[in-house]
């Protein structure tokens, strides 16, 4: 089994295991976080039932500050920034036969499976029988990653992704990420599983650019 192979098959384990409360899932762009992630998520809330929903909350390079201003509900400010969660859904549902996008909308909108968050909305809640998903966690200060942690209610397991090479918050660094400040208060836990993904799935191209640009 290759190395890959056998980092997917921790982060797979780590996601389905009911005894571990916080998984940090690492791993260039391309790596399969996402895909990994609401795969295991999903079957835990529809077939498993070990959950209620899913949360899906995406960092923003505005952090905590106000998105109000922006047209719509919650759902419809933070879905222009959740991209690869939609394209990991609808592969998951690429073969069936209502179609890919009928069907994630099914889960999305009808069912209330799935639902996207911006982290300003998150303060003040509690995540009650829940898989909390926080996308780009790389980007979250250790301050706010503290936010997000304390919301965590009964039953509740949370998932950081991130990728410490591709920071976008100006204010944040790999030093002072979030992500480090949590993953280093947090390793050797039994609560915690922190996994770092290789090898890039999503294409040849990709796996090139990754590896050959600066």
């Amino acid at each position: 089994m290759q190395a890959r192979d056998i980092h997917q098959a921790m982060a797979i384990n780590s996601l389905m295991d009911p005894d571990i409360d916080l998984v940090c899932l690492l791993g260039s762009a391309g790596t399969g976080k996402t895909l990994i992630t609401l795969a295991a998520a999903l079957e835990q809330v529809l077939e498993k039932r070990v959950y209620e929903r899913i949360v899906f909350a995406r960092t923003l390079q505005s952090q905590f500050e106000d998105i109000g201003f922006l047209p719509g509900n919650e759902h419809e400010k933070i879905s222009p920034w959740a991209g690869a969660a939609y394209d990991a859904l609808e592969y998951m549902h690429k073969d069936d036969s209502r179609g890919a996008e009928a069907s994630v909308k099914h889960l999305i909108e009808d069912r209330k499976v799935i639902q996207f968050k911006a982290l300003n909305f998150i303060r003040g809640r509690s995540f009650k029988n829940t898989i909390l998903i926080i996308d780009e966690a790389q980007n979250v200060t250790a301050n706010q990653m503290k936010t997000i942690l304390t919301r965590a209610g009964e039953n509740c397991k949370v998932i950081l992704l991130g990728n410490l090479a591709q920071i976008d918050n100006q204010y944040v660094t790999p030093q002072s990420s979030g992500l480090t400040y949590v993953t280093e208060k947090m390793k050797g836990t039994e609560m915690t599983s922190i996994v770092q993904l290789h090898g890039i799935v999503r294409s040849r191209l990709a796996d090139f650019v990754e590896k050959n640009f600066d």
